[in-house]
């Protein structure tokens, strides 16, 4: 089974902004690494509700 292109560019996209990683570094992580990342950086950054 192969991860989904869109999922990994989600990944990557999210772990760049707040790590401020380059794409190949990201791209070198293991995956279940990666999604450890995106796990804790979830859990740390504030979930903002939008709306008006």
């Amino acid at each position: 089974m192969t991860y989904a292109t869109d999922r990994l560019h989600e990944e990557i996209a999210y772990l760049a902004y707040h790590f401020h990683w380059g794409h190949a570094e990201l791209l070198d992580l293991e995956h279940h690494d990666r999604i450890r990342y995106v796990r804790q950086v979830a859990a740390l950054v504030p979930h903002t509700e939008t709306g008006d």
